[in-house]
């Protein structure tokens, strides 16, 4: 059956994420938020209420909801797949939150599903596609600093136990710096150079437990199962590569820091974690760098979801992929067996490169 119009939307999961999604998507006219899921009915009940959604309940009273043609999987990432084949199965695409699964199998055989049945599966971190990221991504495109070459990405902090009431699960196997903050810089990259071809990685452990600093839980040590520090040189074709580093084992605080360098300047990109932030822009010709401000609105998480929903409507192809998504995994999963191993790591599947969004794409812009 052939769509028009604005979209029907549904979210599974409730919790602290869902309010900077509902706080989009209730605003955002080509798509129309109509139920909340969750196994907390209340929780669901609270954030439909606040929102304006019309409805709330179960995962299954939402699939079963015929003007529903999205669903945004919020839950967390050990059951990110078996939601989404349950969402695939009702007939609806699926907008997952990072990581789109815990390995390639898993990513693989939902995309596969996905195909076999005409639908589509797009995935965070969608700040990519915010204002600051892509008027970076913008200049590159249009030659600001020549051929792009080469890359180095930072995220360096003392650990989240310092500021999370419960950061267990984020020193959990799947979890640590590279899963967690992972996805943003390599979503980045693969964005500048495309698909990455192999990566060589080290890794670390500072300390074996952490003590939670914040919060009721205050004083609890709990056990640090995934190294804390990953530093990866990822190649992405002759010439091309990215010196990355990951670390919840920083005393220095030095996140946010995306910077790309080509044949004819230097240019440093918002923190891809944001969807706002200004470009700062190098060039061999000049003797002082240009600050760029962000070109266009910026908003917050949920931008993708309205990408995924034009793309369907228009038979294009949205920019945060499952491919994308699914590739970026298959970095990161390089990297930590590449550390683990102590040899290279080719890496196997590719992806299409991303074009930039066009001047002045607003997600708030009524287009349907």
């Amino acid at each position: 059956m052939t769509r028009t119009g604005a979209a029907g939307v549904g979210v599974i999961g409730a919790g602290n994420i869902s309010t900077q999604y509902l706080e989009n998507l209730t605003r955002f006219p080509d798509v129309e938020v109509r139920f909340v899921a969750d196994l907390d009915l209340a929780r669901a009940a609270a954030q439909a209420d606040a929102y304006g959604v019309p409805a709330s309940g179960t995962v299954a009273e939402l699939l079963a909801r015929e003007d529903v043609e999205v669903v945004v999987n919020l839950t967390v990432p050990a059951v990110h797949t078996e939601v989404g084949h349950r969402i695939l199965d009702a007939g609806k695409h699926v907008w997952s939150e990072k990581p789109i699964a815990l390995d390639h199998d898993a990513a693989a055989a939902l995309l596969a599903r996905a195909g076999e049945a005409g639908l589509r599966v797009a995935c965070a971190p969608d700040t990519v596609l915010g204002a600051g990221a892509q008027t970076a991504l913008r200049a590159i495109a249009r030659g600001d600093i020549g051929e792009p070459l080469t890359a180095t990405t930072m995220f360096h902090v003392p650990g989240p136990e310092s500021w999370h009431p419960d950061p267990d699960f984020l020193f959990a196997h799947g979890a640590g710096p590279l899963f967690d903050m992972g996805p943003y810089y390599v979503t980045a990259l693969v964005h500048v150079f495309g698909a990455a071809t192999r990566v060589q990685a080290v890794a670390s452990t500072g300390r074996a437990t952490r003590t939670i600093a914040s919060g009721p839980r205050a004083g609890q040590v709990f056990e640090v199962q995934v190294p804390t520090h990953h530093a990866a040189l990822v190649e992405f074709g002759p010439g091309r590569s990215a010196q990355s580093t990951f670390s919840f084992q920083h005393a220095l605080p030095r996140a946010g820091m995306v910077e790309v360098n080509g044949t004819e300047g230097t240019i440093v990109l918002p923190d891809p974690n944001t969807f706002g932030g200004d470009t700062t822009l190098w060039r061999y010709d000049r003797e002082e760098p240009v600050t760029i401000a962000p070109e266009g609105p910026v908003y917050g998480r949920g931008a993708g979801v309205v990408d995924l929903v034009r793309a369907l409507r228009a038979g294009g192809t949205e920019r945060a992929s499952g491919a994308v998504a699914s590739h970026v995994l298959d970095v990161l999963l390089g990297i930590r067996d590449a550390a683990a191993g102590g040899t290279p790591v080719e890496i196997t599947s590719a992806v299409a490169p991303v074009a930039p969004l066009p001047q002045g794409w607003d997600p708030a812009s009524p287009t349907l």
